[in-house]
């Protein structure tokens, strides 16, 4: 019997699908996801949903700071019982709570709080993060431009990071088995390849298009009025998941000078 499963068995815990609670039985794939993070021990690791501490047994054995957010009240009690003082437990909700100070981000995200956990993720200062998503979800953190995966999600992580899918972990793994795979994605935070004027308004125009990725930009930046008639605007008879990030930024340049200007 794997670790997990025999966890399960022994706490009466049973994994609930309603919160996305997926819990890995597969040994190897979690010393893999570790591997790839490259924990250093004076590392400060950020954990966001424990579960029953497969990953975690792993994390307080590589560095001296570990810090584990869960949400879940009987997994919270598990983990604070398990590992006591080895490692600080912050029992609430990732997506509202603020992160502490970390390094490496290790997580197995529940779909549900993915998008919500990988946006307030790169608001931070980091050097690596790895962690397990449904593979739909990887493929749209990785997308190239024109595929139908390509997102919102693709062009923020673009400017902000490298980011790599390791490897497709097979449903299979997972207790309860979920009805897709997953991915393991490794994030490595770096300096924009390409600068804007405004970053806010950069974030704003790319979340404005891809919400009406069908229609013209130029339509959908007009109803949400961030530009006017007679404004200097590129690309305007384009749609969003036709153009290139940087391309995004010459968009929002133009948007964020105009505004300069009616000011």
């Amino acid at each position: 019997m794997n670790e997990t499963s025999r966890l399960i068995a022994d706490t009466g815990i049973v994994p609930k699908k309603s919160k996305g609670q997926n819990f890995l039985i597969d040994d190897r794939v979690a010393d893999r996801h570790i591997g790839y993070a490259g924990i250093n021990p004076s590392d400060r690791v950020l954990e966001v949903g424990p579960g029953l501490g497969i990953l975690t047994r792993r994390l307080v054995e590589c560095s001296d700071d570990v810090t584990c957010i869960e949400l879940d009240d009987i997994l919270a009690e598990y983990i604070s019982g398990e590992f006591g003082d080895v490692l600080t437990l912050i029992h609430g909700d990732a997506v509202k709570v603020p992160f502490p100070e970390f390094d490496v981000f290790v997580s197995n995200l529940p779909y549900s709080v993915s998008t919500p956990i990988i946006f307030k993720l790169l608001e931070y200062d980091f050097r690596t993060a790895v962690v397990m998503v449904q593979k739909e979800f990887a493929d749209r953190m990785v997308a190239d431009v024109g595929s139908p995966d390509y997102s919102r999600l693709t062009v923020n992580l673009f400017y902000r990071a490298d980011c790599e899918i390791m490897e497709t972990v097979p449903a299979s793994r997972f207790n309860p088995r979920p009805k897709v795979d997953s991915a393991l994605v490794r994030i490595t935070p770096r300096k924009a390849p390409f600068d804007v004027l405004d970053e806010r308004t950069f974030f704003k125009v790319t979340e404005v298009a891809f919400n009406h990725r069908r229609k013209k930009i130029g339509t959908s930046l007009k109803s949400a009025r961030m530009v006017s008639p007679g404004d200097d605007i590129p690309y305007l008879d384009e749609r969003i998941e036709n153009l290139r990030p940087s391309e995004i930024a010459e968009i929002a340049d133009a948007v964020y000078l105009n505004r300069q200007k009616s000011e």
